[in-house]
């Protein structure tokens, strides 16, 4: 098996879902502590004349200890359509502008309760209209003794023993955290999977790379999108 793990992050990047489509099984990992300013309740997409601008999901108010998988949205406030009128810009040069606010409106009609159930709705929604596949299964769910932990590679190493994982898939910015003897010992090969992003055209003088799913969408067809989930380095 080639498992991956990741956070559950908001309509991430392309080099997020190129770890999905690339992988035979995904750990959505929600029981560590939330982090402020990260990818968990926000990304980023063109603003309508140049540079980028956030697109949130409102979360309540919570301790700073408080886990991934206990953050809470408030769904009084109508974040979805502040979405759709924040991409209405994407309208006259998006080649997929429909499509992908048919896809943001499928939010709406299951928003959930927590942060992690609305990712992964995201994350499902993407992946069917890509037509990859999406195997997973939350951390929190798993039968694990977490008391084993001592180092931060150490979560990896147990899920993929949990599984009986032969490979693990990691994005390259943890690097420095692993120890590649100790996953050898434990039967499991470790691998970093490092996309390499390309220009597309986004209509504009700048391009801005990077950014949310979302923005790959508009501007290219699922077949060319699965192209650049595929144009990656393995080390």
């Amino acid at each position: 098996m080639k498992l991956a793990i990741m956070q559950p992050y908001f309509f991430p990047y392309l080099g997020y879902f190129s770890l999905i489509k690339n992988t035979s099984f995904f750990v959505v990992f929600d029981n560590v502590q939330f982090i402020r300013h990260g990818w968990i309740d926000r990304n980023r997409i063109l603003k309508p004349l140049d540079d980028w601008q956030y697109i949130k999901v409102p979360i309540s108010k919570h301790n700073r200890e408080t886990l991934i998988k206990d953050i809470k949205i408030k769904n009084d406030i109508d974040w979805v359509n502040r979405i759709i009128s924040q991409v209405e810009h994407y309208k006259k040069k998006a080649p997929y502008y429909s499509v992908v606010v048919d896809i943001l409106k499928q939010m709406e009609r299951y928003k959930g309760e927590s942060i992690v159930d609305v990712n992964i709705n995201a994350l499902s929604l993407v992946c069917n209209y890509l037509s990859i596949g999406f195997k997973y299964e939350i951390s929190s769910n798993l039968k694990i003794d977490w008391s084993k932990i001592t180092t931060p590679d150490d979560w990896a190493l147990e899920i993929s023993k949990y599984y009986n994982a032969s490979e693990y898939y990691n994005p390259p910015g943890g690097k420095d955290i692993f120890d590649g003897n100790k996953y050898r010992e434990n039967g499991v090969e470790l691998k970093f999977l490092s996309i390499n992003l390309v220009e597309y055209n986004q209509n504009r003088e700048v391009f801005e790379p990077g950014l949310s799913i979302i923005d790959v969408m508009m501007f290219n067809s699922p077949e060319k999108i699965k192209e650049m989930l595929d144009n990656y380095n393995l080390e």
